[in-house]
């Protein structure tokens, strides 16, 4: 864990979450949590420089000796409408009522900044050393079915496996869902998932049914290896080739570059060079990788391997200097040229013309 000086002897000072969870396991964290047991706003400013408060939320944030540090209020919530955003209730409660909104035991533990102690309300520490997922409450998922999908992430980044009573809550949740739910925090929880890009990941959210909360169709794993399909060919939006497998991604709010992606997929085989060259040539790579994966793989790779880098090297220029008016017989001895360099790519120039006299 990183360390932040931070002169305080009142002992309600506690690094939470993630941070505490990940110096358990011996892992770097990135973002670092700190909650002060009362009211941060009125306490916290002490500390340095206010730079901005949130008082809805209870939240403050300091400069600390030329650092910004984000200081957050004890707080409990309540779920008026399942699965949406918390209503904030109560700013400065105890440190226990603040945890038990959590996820997951694990991103429950606090540790005291002034003593170093680790506070464990929930059993968290023992579930680190079990490598087990356990959520505070039966209503957890039903609260925040978008806490399945992080269970999934959590699992596939430590090694982790959901407790049998979490498994079951799951399991009678993803049978019974309510649709009603926050898309925009579900595409979140998505996005940070499958851009891990684990085809284990995958395989869990299929076969255990967790794209349900996307989509009620049915949907069965793909015979491609789409973590090798990723690996090999580097696409910008990782998590859109394996969500796009499930068709149905009505619910999500896409952007207008993803929603083009999913409606530049082939919706059928392609059966030669040329129809998969004038299909691919001006789409993105998440969309080849995607009609690799529903459609084939094969003809995908052969399209990145093989035939995106043939190019013709004469122009409508060239035909103009060969007496040829431009009409709509420049597109019918481009696609001839194209079908015949991709038989030859090796196809010069002059070979070209050539042709194109013959074609005249």
């Amino acid at each position: 864990m990183e360390i932040i000086n931070i002169n305080d002897t009142s002992n309600k000072l506690f690094y939470i979450g993630g941070v505490v969870r990940d110096e358990l396991l011996g892992r770097q964290s990135f973002d670092i949590d700190i909650t002060y047991e009362g009211n941060a706003i009125e306490y916290c400013p002490r500390f340095g420089e206010v730079i901005q408060k949130n008082p809805d939320f209870g939240t403050v944030r300091v400069n600390v000796g030329g650092r910004e540090v984000d200081f957050a209020s004890t707080r409990s919530e309540s779920y008026p409408r399942k699965g949406h955003l918390p209503v904030v209730e109560k700013i400065g409660c105890s440190l226990r009522e603040d945890v038990m909104r959590r996820d997951f035991t694990i991103n429950a533990l606090a540790k005291s900044v002034a003593a170093g102690e680790i506070v464990d309300y929930t059993g968290g520490l023992e579930d680190l050393k079990n490598k087990k997922l356990r959520v505070l409450h039966d209503e957890s998922f039903i609260d925040d079915p978008t806490r399945i999908i992080r269970g999934l992430k959590f699992s596939v980044r430590f090694g982790f496996e959901l407790d049998e009573h979490t498994r079951r809550l799951q399991e009678n949740y993803l049978s019974n869902i309510n649709y009603d739910m926050s898309y925009k925090r579900v595409k979140k929880e998505l996005v940070e998932t499958f851009n891990l890009n684990s085809q284990i990941a995958f395989e869990k959210f299929i076969n255990e049914k967790i794209y349900k909360l996307v989509t009620e169709n049915d949907v069965q794993l793909p015979e491609t290896n789409i973590e090798k399909l990723v690996n090999d060919y580097k696409p910008e939006h990782v998590w859109l080739i394996y969500a796009g497998v499930l068709g149905d991604l009505s619910r999500l709010p896409l952007t207008k570059i993803e929603q083009k992606i999913l409606d530049d997929v082939p919706d059928k085989i392609l059966n030669s060079d040329f129809e998969i060259y004038k299909s691919f040539e001006n789409v993105r790579i998440e969309s080849i990788l995607l009609y690799g994966i529903l459609k084939d793989e094969a003809g995908a790779r052969h399209y990145l391997d093989d035939l995106r880098n043939i190019k013709i090297s004469v122009t409508g220029k060239d035909l103009q200097n060969l007496g040829i008016k431009p009409s709509p017989k420049y597109q019918e001895i481009f696609d001839e040229l194209l079908k015949q360099k991709l038989i030859k790519p090796q196809m010069t120039i002059e070979e070209e013309i050539e042709l194109i006299e013959k074609l005249k």
